[in-house]
C-alpha cells in the first residue's frame, strides 16, 4: 500500500436509497413542490445547477 492509496470499504447503505433526477421532479422546469405531512416545501434548481429546498 502506497502513501496515496485508499483502502477499499464495504458498499454504503446509501446505495440502496431511492434515487430521483431533479429534472424529473421539476418536470424539466426549475421548481417543484414537495409535501411532507402538512408542510409544503419548494425545491428550486438554480442557474448554477445547485438545489435549494425552502419551506
Amino acid at each position: 500500500m502506497s502513501f496515496h492509496s485508499v483502502p477499499k470499504t464495504e458498499p454504503s447503505a446509501t446505495q440502496n436509497l431511492p434515487t430521483y433526477a431533479a429534472r424529473d421532479l421539476t418536470q424539466s422546469g426549475d421548481q417543484a413542490h414537495i409535501v411532507l405531512g402538512d408542510q409544503v416545501y419548494t425545491l428550486r434548481i438554480t442557474r448554477a445547477g445547485k438545489l435549494i429546498l425552502t419551506k
